[in-house]
């Protein structure tokens, strides 16, 4: 008996086993997190190799300087169009006093010509001039000069033995002070009379401003007494201390500067700071 023809039944859909897709889906995870730690680990390398990288860039342009420094020192370099030496020096220079200027001239000086070298050896050597100048004391010590001129000012001149000082001039019997502050003035005047008289001879002081009225610092008197025979020498001595300010000017005046005396050590002028 034969049986009747018909469609063949669907087979059932086979499914995955439950235990594969938790295998694959752990596989999965743990390559993305390695995925994950290997990305983070090779950036840190990237950027620790790129800082290596900059500070080895670093030293190499600190170095690169340095040379064109060194060749700014010889005259070859100097000629080199290719180098700009003043502006290489100066950021060199700047480097050395980033802390403040030097106390002391740099050591390290771009080589010039020999009219540089003596143009600075002289501005050294005027420098330590002035130096030692400000170091020695501020005194001077004149004797008296006669003069054919009219009037009673007394005129000095420099002496052997006595001191000197750039900060006071000596300018027609006018000396002048460069530098304030307190100073001794003294002065003596030797004079001699031939015949008596009644009126003292006056030894002044006198402080000169200019566009100012003199003004009398000290002064000394002295009867003029005579022997009939022969000329009678005298002296006047005066002294003090006084504040003068820069530019003030000393002078000394008598009352007649035809009795003065000129001879060694009768006359003089001295002023010194205290």
């Amino acid at each position: 008996m034969n049986e009747p023809y018909g469609p063949e039944a669907p087979r059932p859909i086979s499914s995955t086993s439950p235990g594969i897709m938790k295998m694959f889906m752990g596989f999965l995870t743990l390559f993305i997190v390695a995925q994950t730690i290997g990305t983070v680990l090779f950036c840190l390398y990237l950027h620790m190799k790129m800082d290596k990288m900059e500070e080895v860039l670093s030293l190499s342009e600190d170095y690169i300087f340095l040379k064109k420094v060194q060749k700014c020192q010889t005259a070859e370099g100097q000629k080199s169009t290719l180098l700009d030496c003043e502006k290489i020096i100066k950021g060199f220079q700047s480097i050395q006093w980033k802390d403040g200027p030097p106390k002391e001239q740099p050591k390290f000086e771009m080589q010039r010509g020999p009219e540089h070298r003596e143009r600075a050896h002289l501005m050294h050597k005027n420098e330590t001039s002035v130096a030692a100048e400000k170091r020695k004391p501020v005194a001077v010590h004149l004797a008296g000069q006669q003069s054919n001129k009219e009037g009673s000012v007394l005129e000095w001149k420099e002496t052997m033995y006595g001191p000197t000082n750039s900060l006071i001039s000596n300018k027609e019997g006018k000396l002048k002070v460069e530098e304030a502050g307190l100073y001794y003035i003294y002065s003596q005047v030797s004079f001699c009379t031939r015949e008596a008289s009644l009126a003292p001879f006056t030894l002044y002081i006198y402080l000169h401003i200019p566009k100012e009225e003199d003004r009398l610092l000290v002064k000394g008197q002295k009867t003029q007494s005579t022997l009939k025979s022969q000329c009678e020498l005298q002296s006047i001595r005066v002294g003090g201390v006084f504040n003068l300010r820069e530019g003030d000017m000393v002078f000394v005046n008598v009352t007649d500067s035809t009795k003065v005396k000129y001879r060694h050590g009768n006359t003089y002028l001295g002023i010194f700071k205290v």
